[in-house]
C-alpha cells in the first residue's frame, strides 16, 4: 500500500510501516474497500499526514473516527467537503470560536485551512464503514496514531494539544505536559457540548500560547 503522506512524516512512522500489526491493518483495510463502502476515499486515508509537515505543527485536534455518511469524511478529524452540510459537533465548534473569537461562522466544513497553517486534524482511527461508527475500531488504526502522537511529543515542543471528551483525553496521556500545552474539555457532540466545551476558549487560549512562544497564532 502506498501511504500517501509528506516525507517528514513518512520517515519519523516508517518503523510502524514495518510492524506485524500495521501489515495485517493495511490487509484488512485493502479487504474492506473492494468488499464494503468505506469512508473517506483511500487516496484520502493520511490526508492528516499529507497535508500538515511534522515540522509546522503546532496545534494537534484529536476525533475519533471519520464520519460515516456518504461524501462526509475527508481525511481530517471533524472537516467535511466543501458543499457538504455540516455535522453537529463541527457546527458547534465554529460556534465556539464565533463567542471566543468573534469570527464568523464560516459557510463550508472543509478545514484543510486549519491544516495549511499547522494544526494537525488526526483521527485515531483512519477509516470507518460506511453507517457503522466504530467499526474499524481495534484493527490497529489506535496503535498508528498513538506512535504520530508521541513523535510529536518526543521531538516537537511547544505544541497545543486539544482533547475534546474522554476518548481523546485517554488518547493524550503520552504527551509531556512539560513542552507541551494540553487543552482539555467536553467534546463539541450535541450531547455534550454544553458541559465544559462551550465556553472553554481554547481557540483563544491555543493563540494566546503560540504568541507567547513567538509562533504565529492560528487563523481560525
Amino acid at each position: 500500500m502506498d501511504v500517501k503522506m509528506v516525507p517528514s512524516w513518512k520517515v519519523r512512522l516508517a518503523e510502524e510501516f514495518e510492524k506485524p500489526y500495521f501489515r495485517s491493518l493495511i490487509d484488512f483495510v485493502k479487504q474492506e474497500y473492494r468488499t464494503q463502502t468505506i469512508f473517506p476515499p483511500g487516496k484520502e486515508i493520511f490526508r492528516a499526514f499529507d497535508s500538515c509537515d511534522f515540522a509546522d505543527v503546532k496545534v494537534v485536534i484529536i476525533g475519533q473516527d471519520p464520519y460515516h455518511g456518504p461524501n462526509q469524511a475527508n481525511g481530517l478529524c471533524f472537516s467535511v467537503r466543501d458543499g457538504i452540510r455540516m455535522p453537529p459537533s463541527l457546527v458547534n465548534i465554529f460556534k465556539e470560536i464565533h463567542e471566543d473569537l468573534g469570527k464568523p461562522i464560516p459557510r463550508s466544513g472543509d478545514l484543510e485551512r486549519w491544516s495549511r497553517q499547522g494544526v494537525l486534524l488526526l483521527n485515531a482511527t483512519l477509516t470507518v464503514r460506511a453507517a457503522s461508527p466504530g467499526s474499524h475500531q481495534n484493527k490497529g488504526w489506535e496503535m498508528f496514531t498513538d506512535a504520530a502522537i508521541k513523535k510529536i511529543s518526543e521531538e516537537r515542543e511547544n505544541v497545543v494539544f486539544l482533547l475534546w471528551g474522554a476518548y481523546a483525553q485517554k488518547k493524550g496521556e503520552v504527551i509531556n505536559r512539560n513542552k507541551h500545552l494540553v487543552l482539555m474539555s467536553a467534546h463539541p457532540s450535541p450531547f455534550s457540548a454544553d458541559r465544559g466545551f462551550f465556553g472553554c476558549k481554547h481557540f483563544s487560549k491555543a493563540n494566546e500560547y503560540l504568541k507567547s512562544k513567538g509562533l504565529r497564532e492560528i487563523d481560525w
